[in-house]
Protein backbone atom coordinates (compact mmCIF):
# COMPACT_ATOMS: atom_id res chain seq x y z
CA UNK A 1 0.00 0.00 0.00
CA UNK A 2 1.13 3.57 -0.54
CA UNK A 3 1.98 5.77 2.58
CA UNK A 4 -1.24 7.55 2.37
CA UNK A 5 -3.63 4.63 1.83
CA UNK A 6 -1.15 2.92 5.22
CA UNK A 7 -2.37 6.22 7.40
CA UNK A 8 -5.81 6.09 5.74
CA UNK A 9 -6.98 3.17 7.20
CA UNK A 10 -6.13 3.57 10.80
CA UNK A 11 -8.64 6.91 10.94
CA UNK A 12 -12.11 5.82 10.87
CA UNK A 13 -14.21 8.71 11.38
CA UNK A 14 -14.48 12.41 10.48
CA UNK A 15 -11.11 13.86 10.22
CA UNK A 16 -10.13 17.88 9.98
CA UNK A 17 -6.66 18.14 8.47
CA UNK A 18 -5.15 21.19 8.85
CA UNK A 19 -1.90 23.15 7.52
CA UNK A 20 -0.51 26.51 7.47
CA UNK A 21 2.24 29.06 6.34
CA UNK A 22 3.67 31.82 7.63
CA UNK A 23 4.12 34.66 4.47
CA UNK A 24 7.11 36.65 5.49
CA UNK A 25 8.06 36.39 1.97
CA UNK A 26 8.02 35.04 -1.56
CA UNK A 27 6.77 30.81 -0.42
CA UNK A 28 10.34 28.63 -1.37
CA UNK A 29 9.05 24.90 -3.09
CA UNK A 30 9.95 23.52 0.28
CA UNK A 31 6.22 24.51 1.90
CA UNK A 32 4.73 22.48 -0.81
CA UNK A 33 5.94 19.58 0.32
CA UNK A 34 2.97 19.71 3.44
CA UNK A 35 0.45 21.37 1.36
CA UNK A 36 0.44 18.33 -0.94
CA UNK A 37 0.84 15.70 1.72
CA UNK A 38 -2.27 17.01 3.36
CA UNK A 39 -3.71 16.89 0.20
CA UNK A 40 -3.19 13.52 -1.03
CA UNK A 41 -4.33 12.61 2.77
CA UNK A 42 -7.56 14.54 2.23
CA UNK A 43 -8.26 12.73 -1.15
CA UNK A 44 -7.92 9.43 0.15
CA UNK A 45 -9.88 9.73 2.97
CA UNK A 46 -12.73 11.31 0.87
CA UNK A 47 -12.60 8.38 -1.33
CA UNK A 48 -13.09 6.08 1.15
CA UNK A 49 -15.84 7.72 2.45
CA UNK A 50 -14.70 9.47 5.73
CA UNK A 51 -15.66 12.33 6.15
CA UNK A 52 -13.09 15.10 5.78
CA UNK A 53 -12.36 18.62 6.39
CA UNK A 54 -8.92 20.46 4.68
CA UNK A 55 -8.32 23.94 6.67
CA UNK A 56 -5.47 25.89 5.43
CA UNK A 57 -4.20 29.04 7.73
CA UNK A 58 -2.70 31.96 6.96
CA UNK A 59 -0.28 32.90 9.93
CA UNK A 60 -0.53 36.66 9.42
CA UNK A 61 -0.47 37.67 12.78
CA UNK A 62 3.14 36.51 13.46
CA UNK A 63 5.65 39.33 13.86
CA UNK A 64 8.00 40.10 10.40
CA UNK A 65 11.02 38.90 11.75
CA UNK A 66 12.91 38.42 8.46
CA UNK A 67 13.26 40.86 5.04
CA UNK A 68 12.34 39.03 1.87
CA UNK A 69 15.35 39.17 0.20
CA UNK A 70 16.46 42.30 -1.97
CA UNK A 71 13.61 44.47 -0.05
CA UNK A 72 15.58 45.84 2.97
CA UNK A 73 14.81 49.40 2.24
CA UNK A 74 10.64 49.00 2.31
CA UNK A 75 10.60 46.24 5.20
CA UNK A 76 13.07 46.88 7.81
CA UNK A 77 11.19 49.65 9.47
CA UNK A 78 8.36 47.27 10.08
CA UNK A 79 10.18 44.53 11.85
CA UNK A 80 8.54 43.17 14.89
CA UNK A 81 5.22 44.04 13.44
CA UNK A 82 2.33 41.96 12.66
CA UNK A 83 2.48 40.70 8.54
CA UNK A 84 -0.73 41.35 8.60
CA UNK A 85 -0.72 45.29 9.41
CA UNK A 86 2.83 45.70 7.22
CA UNK A 87 1.76 47.53 3.98
CA UNK A 88 2.75 45.55 0.71
CA UNK A 89 5.66 46.46 -1.48
CA UNK A 90 5.42 48.93 -3.95
CA UNK A 91 3.43 48.22 -6.81
CA UNK A 92 1.33 45.50 -4.94
CA UNK A 93 -2.41 46.14 -5.03
CA UNK A 94 -2.31 43.61 -1.92
CA UNK A 95 -3.59 44.99 1.35
CA UNK A 96 -0.86 44.09 3.31
CA UNK A 97 2.81 42.10 3.36
CA UNK A 98 0.74 38.64 4.16
CA UNK A 99 -1.62 39.15 1.50
CA UNK A 100 0.93 40.18 -1.05
CA UNK A 101 2.98 37.09 -0.70
CA UNK A 102 0.39 34.33 0.28
CA UNK A 103 -1.34 35.24 -3.19
CA UNK A 104 1.06 34.31 -5.14
CA UNK A 105 0.95 30.89 -2.95
CA UNK A 106 -2.62 30.31 -3.30
CA UNK A 107 -2.13 30.57 -7.27
CA UNK A 108 -0.13 27.81 -7.07
CA UNK A 109 -2.41 25.49 -5.08
CA UNK A 110 -5.12 26.16 -7.65
CA UNK A 111 -3.07 24.89 -10.13
CA UNK A 112 -1.72 21.66 -8.06
CA UNK A 113 -5.54 20.89 -7.65
CA UNK A 114 -5.17 21.71 -4.13
CA UNK A 115 -9.00 23.73 -2.58
CA UNK A 116 -8.35 24.01 0.97
CA UNK A 117 -10.65 25.70 3.59
CA UNK A 118 -8.69 29.11 3.86
CA UNK A 119 -8.50 31.09 7.31
CA UNK A 120 -6.57 33.98 8.45
CA UNK A 121 -5.47 34.31 11.64
CA UNK A 122 -6.25 37.73 11.84
CA UNK A 123 -9.81 37.21 11.42
CA UNK A 124 -9.56 34.73 13.86
CA UNK A 125 -7.88 36.69 16.96
CA UNK A 126 -9.95 39.23 16.31
CA UNK A 127 -13.19 37.46 16.04
CA UNK A 128 -12.40 36.23 19.64
CA UNK A 129 -12.28 32.43 18.43
CA UNK A 130 -9.44 31.84 20.41
CA UNK A 131 -10.82 33.82 24.23
CA UNK A 132 -11.57 30.84 25.58
CA UNK A 133 -8.06 29.39 24.64
CA UNK A 134 -5.78 32.56 25.19
CA UNK A 135 -7.70 32.76 28.94
CA UNK A 136 -6.98 28.89 29.17
CA UNK A 137 -3.24 28.91 28.52
CA UNK A 138 -2.80 32.11 30.29
CA UNK A 139 -3.87 30.63 33.40
CA UNK A 140 -1.98 27.56 33.34
CA UNK A 141 1.17 29.41 32.59
CA UNK A 142 3.05 27.72 35.01
CA UNK A 143 1.86 24.46 33.73
CA UNK A 144 3.38 25.86 30.51
CA UNK A 145 6.59 26.82 32.25
CA UNK A 146 6.90 23.15 33.91
CA UNK A 147 6.13 21.18 29.87
CA UNK A 148 8.80 23.76 28.35
CA UNK A 149 11.36 22.66 30.89
CA UNK A 150 10.84 18.91 30.83
CA UNK A 151 9.94 18.31 27.72
CA UNK A 152 12.52 20.74 25.50
CA UNK A 153 14.85 21.40 28.63
CA UNK A 154 13.94 25.50 28.08
CA UNK A 155 13.81 27.09 31.41
CA UNK A 156 11.29 30.14 31.47
CA UNK A 157 11.07 32.58 34.81
CA UNK A 158 8.02 32.48 37.25
CA UNK A 159 6.93 35.79 35.52
CA UNK A 160 7.28 34.40 31.69
CA UNK A 161 3.50 34.51 30.27
CA UNK A 162 3.08 32.64 27.13
CA UNK A 163 1.68 35.66 25.41
CA UNK A 164 2.72 38.45 22.85
CA UNK A 165 1.03 41.79 22.68
CA UNK A 166 0.69 44.22 20.35
CA UNK A 167 2.13 47.10 21.66
CA UNK A 168 -0.41 50.12 22.32
CA UNK A 169 2.62 53.04 21.16
CA UNK A 170 4.87 51.48 18.28
CA UNK A 171 2.43 48.73 16.92
CA UNK A 172 5.13 46.09 17.16
CA UNK A 173 4.56 42.53 18.60
CA UNK A 174 8.34 40.47 18.14
CA UNK A 175 9.37 42.42 20.92
CA UNK A 176 6.78 42.37 23.79
CA UNK A 177 7.09 40.59 26.45
CA UNK A 178 4.05 39.53 29.11
CA UNK A 179 4.64 39.19 32.84
CA UNK A 180 1.52 38.60 34.89
CA UNK A 181 -2.15 37.97 34.23
CA UNK A 182 -5.20 38.68 36.58
CA UNK A 183 -8.05 37.20 34.72
CA UNK A 184 -8.89 40.25 32.76
CA UNK A 185 -5.52 41.90 31.59
CA UNK A 186 -2.62 40.81 31.07
CA UNK A 187 0.86 43.23 32.24
CA UNK A 188 3.35 43.91 29.37
CA UNK A 189 6.70 45.64 28.06
CA UNK A 190 8.03 46.50 24.68
CA UNK A 191 11.47 45.11 25.08
CA UNK A 192 14.33 46.92 23.24
CA UNK A 193 16.51 43.86 23.76
CA UNK A 194 14.31 40.77 23.56
CA UNK A 195 15.00 39.84 19.94
CA UNK A 196 18.19 40.37 17.74
CA UNK A 197 16.10 41.10 14.40
CA UNK A 198 13.65 43.90 15.96
CA UNK A 199 14.44 46.70 19.07
CA UNK A 200 11.10 47.22 21.02
CA UNK A 201 10.28 51.19 21.57
CA UNK A 202 10.51 50.11 25.64
CA UNK A 203 6.64 50.92 26.81
CA UNK A 204 5.17 49.47 29.30
CA UNK A 205 0.73 49.08 30.15
CA UNK A 206 -1.52 46.51 30.48
CA UNK A 207 -4.16 45.56 28.09
CA UNK A 208 -6.75 43.01 27.59
CA UNK A 209 -5.16 40.00 25.81
CA UNK A 210 -8.53 39.29 24.01
CA UNK A 211 -9.95 40.37 20.22
CA UNK A 212 -6.70 39.98 18.64
CA UNK A 213 -4.81 42.72 21.09
CA UNK A 214 -2.03 39.54 20.68
CA UNK A 215 -1.34 36.61 19.79
CA UNK A 216 -0.18 33.25 21.43
CA UNK A 217 3.64 31.94 21.09
CA UNK A 218 3.21 29.32 18.30
CA UNK A 219 3.93 26.29 20.20
CA UNK A 220 0.73 27.25 22.22
CA UNK A 221 -0.99 28.51 18.77
CA UNK A 222 -0.80 24.99 17.72
CA UNK A 223 -2.77 23.43 20.62
CA UNK A 224 -5.31 26.73 20.56
CA UNK A 225 -5.76 25.63 16.72
CA UNK A 226 -6.24 22.09 17.75
CA UNK A 227 -8.89 23.21 20.23
CA UNK A 228 -11.06 25.46 18.44
CA UNK A 229 -11.20 23.58 15.00
CA UNK A 230 -11.06 20.25 16.41
CA UNK A 231 -8.33 19.46 14.49
CA UNK A 232 -7.29 15.49 13.89
CA UNK A 233 -4.52 15.13 11.46
CA UNK A 234 -1.39 18.10 11.42
CA UNK A 235 1.83 16.95 9.58
CA UNK A 236 4.81 19.29 10.22
CA UNK A 237 8.74 19.30 9.12
CA UNK A 238 11.17 17.26 10.92
CA UNK A 239 12.83 19.55 12.58
CA UNK A 240 9.69 20.59 14.74
CA UNK A 241 9.18 16.53 15.14
CA UNK A 242 12.50 15.58 16.82
CA UNK A 243 11.67 14.68 20.74
CA UNK A 244 11.91 17.31 22.45
CA UNK A 245 10.84 19.75 19.68
CA UNK A 246 8.14 22.23 19.21
CA UNK A 247 5.89 19.48 18.40
CA UNK A 248 6.23 17.86 21.24
CA UNK A 249 5.86 20.66 23.54
CA UNK A 250 2.68 21.42 21.97
CA UNK A 251 1.29 17.84 21.99
CA UNK A 252 2.10 17.97 26.27
CA UNK A 253 0.13 21.56 26.66
CA UNK A 254 -2.70 20.18 24.80
CA UNK A 255 -2.66 17.27 26.47
CA UNK A 256 -2.50 18.74 30.32
CA UNK A 257 -4.01 22.28 29.54
CA UNK A 258 -7.29 21.08 27.06
CA UNK A 259 -7.45 17.44 28.08
CA UNK A 260 -7.38 16.10 24.35
CA UNK A 261 -5.44 13.45 22.19
CA UNK A 262 -3.12 15.75 19.66
CA UNK A 263 -3.54 15.41 15.83
CA UNK A 264 -2.35 12.60 14.13
CA UNK A 265 1.13 14.14 13.10
CA UNK A 266 2.74 13.41 9.57
CA UNK A 267 6.71 13.59 9.74
CA UNK A 268 8.18 14.93 6.62
CA UNK A 269 11.23 15.71 5.38
CA UNK A 270 12.53 19.04 3.82
CA UNK A 271 12.80 19.56 -0.23
CA UNK A 272 16.29 20.22 -1.24
CA UNK A 273 18.38 21.78 -3.60
CA UNK A 274 21.47 20.01 -4.51
CA UNK A 275 21.42 19.05 -1.26
CA UNK A 276 20.69 22.31 0.62
CA UNK A 277 17.73 23.53 2.77
CA UNK A 278 16.60 26.65 0.78
CA UNK A 279 15.73 29.88 2.02
CA UNK A 280 12.94 32.60 1.18
CA UNK A 281 15.58 35.40 3.22
CA UNK A 282 18.67 34.84 1.49
CA UNK A 283 17.50 33.86 -2.27
CA UNK A 284 18.59 30.80 -2.31
CA UNK A 285 16.37 27.88 -4.45
CA UNK A 286 13.04 28.22 -6.03
CA UNK A 287 10.19 29.39 -4.80
CA UNK A 288 6.52 27.41 -5.25
CA UNK A 289 6.21 29.57 -8.07
CA UNK A 290 9.21 29.70 -9.99
CA UNK A 291 8.89 25.50 -9.50
CA UNK A 292 5.18 25.31 -10.83
CA UNK A 293 5.86 27.28 -13.74
CA UNK A 294 8.59 25.10 -14.28
CA UNK A 295 7.30 21.69 -13.98
CA UNK A 296 3.89 20.43 -14.93
CA UNK A 297 1.45 20.39 -11.79
CA UNK A 298 0.72 16.47 -11.96
CA UNK A 299 4.69 16.46 -12.08
CA UNK A 300 5.27 18.54 -9.25
CA UNK A 301 2.49 16.59 -6.97
CA UNK A 302 4.40 13.08 -8.28
CA UNK A 303 7.78 14.44 -7.04
CA UNK A 304 6.06 15.11 -3.79
CA UNK A 305 3.96 12.21 -3.20
CA UNK A 306 6.56 9.70 -4.62
CA UNK A 307 8.62 9.76 -1.44
CA UNK A 308 7.49 8.62 2.30
CA UNK A 309 7.16 11.59 3.93
CA UNK A 310 10.18 10.69 6.25
CA UNK A 311 12.20 11.10 3.02
CA UNK A 312 13.60 14.22 1.78
CA UNK A 313 12.99 15.28 -1.66
CA UNK A 314 16.33 16.46 -3.21
CA UNK A 315 15.49 17.64 -6.61
CA UNK A 316 18.72 18.92 -8.80
CA UNK A 317 17.65 21.09 -12.21
CA UNK A 318 20.42 19.66 -14.00
CA UNK A 319 19.50 17.81 -17.49
CA UNK A 320 19.80 14.21 -16.00
CA UNK A 321 18.00 14.72 -12.75
CA UNK A 322 15.04 16.47 -14.96
CA UNK A 323 14.79 14.02 -17.72
CA UNK A 324 14.76 10.90 -14.88
CA UNK A 325 12.05 12.81 -12.91
CA UNK A 326 10.19 13.23 -16.43
CA UNK A 327 10.57 9.65 -17.91
CA UNK A 328 9.84 8.15 -14.05
CA UNK A 329 6.59 10.26 -14.09
CA UNK A 330 5.73 8.73 -17.76
CA UNK A 331 6.76 4.98 -16.50
CA UNK A 332 4.08 5.21 -14.07
CA UNK A 333 1.61 6.50 -16.46
CA UNK A 334 2.44 3.97 -18.79
CA UNK A 335 2.18 1.03 -16.82
CA UNK A 336 -0.92 2.39 -15.06
CA UNK A 337 -2.92 2.14 -17.99
CA UNK A 338 -1.06 -0.66 -20.09
CA UNK A 339 0.24 -2.84 -17.49
CA UNK A 340 -2.27 -5.63 -16.48
CA UNK A 341 0.56 -5.96 -13.50
CA UNK A 342 1.02 -2.78 -12.71
CA UNK A 343 1.43 -2.72 -8.37
CA UNK A 344 -1.25 -1.08 -7.01
CA UNK A 345 0.51 1.53 -5.15
CA UNK A 346 2.29 2.59 -8.27
CA UNK A 347 -1.20 3.01 -10.17
CA UNK A 348 -2.42 4.85 -6.61
CA UNK A 349 0.62 6.57 -6.80
CA UNK A 350 0.32 7.90 -10.26
CA UNK A 351 -3.72 8.73 -9.55
CA UNK A 352 -3.11 10.96 -6.86
CA UNK A 353 -0.68 12.77 -8.99
CA UNK A 354 -3.93 14.05 -11.51
CA UNK A 355 -5.13 17.12 -10.92
CA UNK A 356 -7.81 15.83 -11.89
CA UNK A 357 -9.10 12.50 -13.40
CA UNK A 358 -8.07 12.39 -17.21
CA UNK A 359 -7.65 9.14 -18.44
CA UNK A 360 -5.10 7.45 -20.85
CA UNK A 361 -3.61 9.70 -23.37
CA UNK A 362 0.02 9.85 -25.29
CA UNK A 363 2.60 11.83 -23.77
CA UNK A 364 5.71 13.42 -25.49
CA UNK A 365 9.29 12.51 -24.00
CA UNK A 366 10.38 15.41 -22.15
CA UNK A 367 14.42 15.00 -23.31
CA UNK A 368 12.69 15.08 -27.49
CA UNK A 369 10.68 17.82 -26.62
CA UNK A 370 13.77 19.95 -25.03
CA UNK A 371 15.34 19.12 -28.20
CA UNK A 372 12.97 20.01 -30.84
CA UNK A 373 12.41 23.05 -29.19
CA UNK A 374 16.20 24.39 -29.58
CA UNK A 375 15.49 23.29 -33.31
CA UNK A 376 13.60 26.52 -34.66
CA UNK A 377 12.90 24.84 -38.12
CA UNK A 378 10.54 22.74 -37.02
CA UNK A 379 6.97 22.35 -36.56
CA UNK A 380 6.73 20.31 -33.56
CA UNK A 381 3.26 19.75 -33.75
CA UNK A 382 3.06 19.02 -36.81
CA UNK A 383 6.08 16.55 -37.27
CA UNK A 384 4.43 14.81 -34.13
CA UNK A 385 0.82 14.47 -35.92
CA UNK A 386 2.77 13.30 -38.99
CA UNK A 387 4.00 10.44 -36.52
CA UNK A 388 1.61 9.39 -34.99
CA UNK A 389 -0.82 9.63 -38.24
CA UNK A 390 -3.32 11.69 -37.06
CA UNK A 391 -4.05 15.01 -35.09
CA UNK A 392 -3.18 15.42 -31.82
CA UNK A 393 -6.31 15.14 -29.46
CA UNK A 394 -6.88 18.37 -26.98
CA UNK A 395 -5.52 16.31 -24.19
CA UNK A 396 -2.55 15.20 -25.95
CA UNK A 397 -2.36 19.10 -27.28
CA UNK A 398 -2.60 20.47 -23.63
CA UNK A 399 -0.17 18.28 -22.32
CA UNK A 400 2.62 18.84 -24.79
CA UNK A 401 2.45 22.72 -24.78
CA UNK A 402 3.17 21.90 -21.07
CA UNK A 403 5.58 19.98 -21.51
CA UNK A 404 7.46 22.73 -23.73
CA UNK A 405 6.65 25.16 -22.06
CA UNK A 406 8.91 22.97 -18.73
CA UNK A 407 11.72 22.71 -21.80
CA UNK A 408 12.06 26.22 -22.73
CA UNK A 409 11.91 27.24 -18.70
CA UNK A 410 14.65 25.08 -17.98
CA UNK A 411 16.08 26.03 -20.97
CA UNK A 412 16.38 29.86 -20.26
CA UNK A 413 16.60 29.06 -16.22
CA UNK A 414 18.91 26.30 -15.47
CA UNK A 415 20.16 24.37 -18.10
CA UNK A 416 24.29 24.81 -18.76
CA UNK A 417 25.75 26.27 -22.06
CA UNK A 418 26.78 22.12 -22.24
CA UNK A 419 23.00 20.50 -21.38
CA UNK A 420 21.93 22.77 -24.38
CA UNK A 421 21.35 20.90 -27.40
CA UNK A 422 21.61 22.28 -30.70
CA UNK A 423 21.71 21.02 -34.05
CA UNK A 424 25.33 21.18 -35.61
CA UNK A 425 25.16 22.85 -39.40
CA UNK A 426 28.35 21.36 -40.34
CA UNK A 427 30.24 18.53 -38.52
CA UNK A 428 31.77 19.09 -35.40
CA UNK A 429 35.70 19.79 -34.69
CA UNK A 430 35.41 17.23 -32.12
CA UNK A 431 34.45 14.69 -34.55
CA UNK A 432 37.77 13.97 -34.93
CA UNK A 433 37.84 12.33 -31.48
CA UNK A 434 35.97 9.97 -32.67
CA UNK A 435 37.46 6.28 -33.12
CA UNK A 436 37.84 4.58 -36.12
CA UNK A 437 35.39 1.52 -35.31
CA UNK A 438 32.91 4.66 -34.43
CA UNK A 439 33.79 6.09 -37.73
CA UNK A 440 33.21 2.63 -39.34
CA UNK A 441 29.41 2.20 -37.63
CA UNK A 442 28.63 5.80 -38.82
CA UNK A 443 29.70 4.87 -42.26
CA UNK A 444 27.95 1.76 -42.75
CA UNK A 445 24.83 3.37 -41.04
CA UNK A 446 25.46 6.20 -43.97
CA UNK A 447 24.53 2.77 -46.62
CA UNK A 448 21.91 1.05 -44.83
CA UNK A 449 19.88 4.13 -43.78
CA UNK A 450 18.52 4.85 -46.91
CA UNK A 451 16.84 1.88 -47.56
CA UNK A 452 14.89 1.75 -43.98
CA UNK A 453 11.76 3.66 -43.18
CA UNK A 454 12.49 6.98 -42.20
CA UNK A 455 10.37 5.83 -38.83
CA UNK A 456 10.94 6.40 -34.89
CA UNK A 457 11.16 2.47 -34.42
CA UNK A 458 12.55 1.32 -37.79
CA UNK A 459 15.27 3.60 -37.63
CA UNK A 460 15.79 2.86 -33.64
CA UNK A 461 15.93 -0.87 -34.97
CA UNK A 462 18.34 -0.11 -37.12
CA UNK A 463 20.77 1.70 -35.45
CA UNK A 464 21.12 -1.51 -32.63
CA UNK A 465 21.20 -3.96 -36.26
CA UNK A 466 24.29 -2.12 -37.61
CA UNK A 467 26.27 -2.19 -33.90
CA UNK A 468 25.85 -5.35 -33.47
CA UNK A 469 26.62 -6.94 -36.88
CA UNK A 470 30.10 -5.29 -36.48
CA UNK A 471 29.95 -6.17 -33.47
CA UNK A 472 30.84 -3.27 -31.27
CA UNK A 473 29.54 -1.60 -28.02
CA UNK A 474 25.98 -0.33 -28.66
CA UNK A 475 26.73 3.00 -26.53
CA UNK A 476 29.82 3.78 -28.08
CA UNK A 477 27.80 3.49 -31.48
CA UNK A 478 25.56 5.22 -29.94
CA UNK A 479 27.27 8.19 -28.65
CA UNK A 480 28.91 8.69 -31.86
CA UNK A 481 25.87 9.68 -33.74
CA UNK A 482 24.76 12.34 -31.18
CA UNK A 483 28.48 13.46 -31.61
CA UNK A 484 27.78 14.30 -35.20
CA UNK A 485 24.45 15.62 -35.17
CA UNK A 486 24.46 17.13 -31.76
CA UNK A 487 28.32 17.78 -30.70
CA UNK A 488 27.10 15.73 -27.48
CA UNK A 489 28.12 12.32 -25.74
CA UNK A 490 23.95 12.09 -24.99
CA UNK A 491 20.89 12.96 -26.44
CA UNK A 492 16.98 11.66 -26.79
CA UNK A 493 16.39 8.41 -28.01
CA UNK A 494 18.14 8.13 -31.54
CA UNK A 495 15.70 6.79 -33.83
CA UNK A 496 13.41 9.53 -32.80
CA UNK A 497 15.84 12.43 -32.94
CA UNK A 498 16.30 11.16 -37.01
CA UNK A 499 12.96 10.49 -38.03
CA UNK A 500 12.65 14.29 -37.35
CA UNK A 501 15.73 15.26 -39.82
CA UNK A 502 15.87 15.13 -43.07
CA UNK A 503 17.10 11.45 -44.98
CA UNK A 504 19.40 13.19 -47.04
CA UNK A 505 21.02 15.09 -43.89
CA UNK A 506 21.47 12.38 -41.93
CA UNK A 507 23.26 9.96 -44.43
CA UNK A 508 25.08 13.15 -45.79
CA UNK A 509 26.87 13.87 -42.30
CA UNK A 510 27.29 10.66 -41.63
CA UNK A 511 29.32 10.37 -44.62
CA UNK A 512 32.02 13.32 -44.27
CA UNK A 513 33.44 11.15 -41.70
CA UNK A 514 36.70 9.82 -42.87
Amino acid sequence: MLWCDQLAQKLPGPQIINDSKTPSGRVHVGALRGVIIHDVMFRVLKERGVPVRYLYGVDDYDPVDEIPYGQKEHFEKYLGAPLCNTPAPAGSDATDMAGHFIREFFGVFKELGVHPEIYRMRDIYRAGKFNEAIDAILRDAPKVRRIYKEVSGSERPDNWFPFQVICEKCGRIGTTEVTSYDGKEVTYTCQPELVTWARGCGHAGKVSPFDGRGKLPWKLEWPAKWKAFGVTIEGCGKDHSTKGGSRDVSDHCFREIFGGKPPLNIPYEFFLVGGAKMSSSRGVGASARDMATFLPPEVLRFLMTKPQPKHPVNFSPDEQYIIKLFNEFDRYHHRTYHDPKVLEPDKRLYLLSEIAPEGDFADANFQLAATLVQMPHLNLVAELEKRKGRPLTPLERKHLDRRVQSAKYWLENYAAEEEKTKLQETLPARAAELSPEQRAYLRKLAEALPSTPWQDEALQAKLFEVAKAMPMDVPLAFKAVYRVLLDRDAGPKAGNLLAFLKPVFVVKRFNEVK
